[in-house]
């Protein structure tokens, strides 16, 4: 695609066997931000690690800014960079000391005044002379975003970058990701665990399970393979009637506590549904309508994972 920093074809893994990474073929365009979502085990990190040129894999393509990663290997990474809220540093360097390394690694121009920057960005300027071992968890996310941003990369690979951090220092990295999208055009494969955040922050998310990719689409677009909405009703009426109600029109429903119902049901049948119970005279006090999200997607893969690891045993 003329448009793509990253192209993917018929990338496959195998460690002894056992294949990690099964010939997935995928692209990110310029400015895009892609979710590369599933359950562990699925082949997000040994794909993040083949595109980082860690790892090598037994087949297939990768081209990044057009270039074969292979053959360019030295130019590509160093308009590349990747965060993870699992790297390590030197603890026995301060913060600002661990970064100027880094620094120098990727022959940064006037390197005091860029990591000043980014420590102001993330926060963390107070902590520039402390040892990176007396870091708390959230910090050393911080500090691994930092790094990421020290080369001004045009395509970034995020593992779970807000992990571990506190709600309104996470906001703040998502608005400087963004900015950094909407100002350079840079280009992000973003993984997490959090739903929401993946929904809030992506164009578009990939689902990768037994290293194959399963789905891929917009986050809302994705969240319409599932077509079940969920509706709970806090109710005032005999137990027994809201059930008999339930049973005569056979709905999918479960009756946790003695005034709450929930049904699972097609979104269009909720009005119905609602007008009927009125109908029987069923006093609803309390109306809660979940629609399907990337959450209950990544459910369903799971359970269809694990039926069909049951099924062949």
């Amino acid at each position: 695609m003329e448009d793509a920093v990253l192209e993917v074809k018929n990338l496959t893994k195998n460690f002894d066997g056992y294949l990690a990474v099964n010939n997935i073929s995928f692209e990110i365009n310029r400015g895009e931000i892609v979710g590369l979502l599933g359950p562990n085990g699925a082949g997000k990190t040994t794909t993040i690690m083949m595109l980082l040129g860690i790892t090598k894999p037994n087949s297939g393509k990768i081209k990044i800014f057009g270039l074969d990663f292979e053959t360019h290997r030295k130019e590509i990474l160093n308009k590349i960079n990747f965060s993870s809220a699992y790297t390590y540093f030197l603890e026995r360097l301060t913060v600002f000391e661990n970064l100027y390394v880094f620094a120098c690694l990727y022959n940064i121009k006037n390197p005091s005044q860029k990591i000043k920057e980014l420590l102001e960005k993330f926060e963390l300027i107070n902590f520039k002379d402390k040892l990176t071992l007396g870091l708390s968890t959230g910090q050393l996310t911080r500090l691994n975003l930092c790094k990421a941003f020290l080369n001004n990369p045009e395509l970034i690979f995020l593992d779970e970058p807000t992990a571990s951090l506190d709600p309104d220092i996470a906001k703040k990295v998502h608005e400087f990701l963004f900015e950094a999208r909407r100002e350079k055009n840079v280009s992000m494969l973003y993984t997490s665990h959090n739903m929401d955040e993946i929904t809030q922050m992506c164009d578009r998310v990939i689902f990768l399970n037994k290293g194959k990719i399963v789905a891929s689409d917009t986050p809302l677009n994705l969240t319409k393979i599932i077509k079940d909405s969920f509706l709970t009703l806090t109710f005032e009426a005999p137990l027994k009637k809201v059930k008999e109600f339930c049973l005569k029109r056979g709905l999918n429903f479960q009756i946790p506590r003695f005034n709450t119902l929930e049904i699972t049901l097609k979104e269009e049948e909720i009005g119905k549904i609602l007008t009927q119970l009125v109908r029987e005279g069923v006093k609803i006090t309390d109306i809660i309508i979940k629609k399907p999200d990337l959450k209950d997607v990544f459910l369903q893969i799971v359970q269809s994972k694990n039926k069909s690891k049951n099924r062949n045993l």
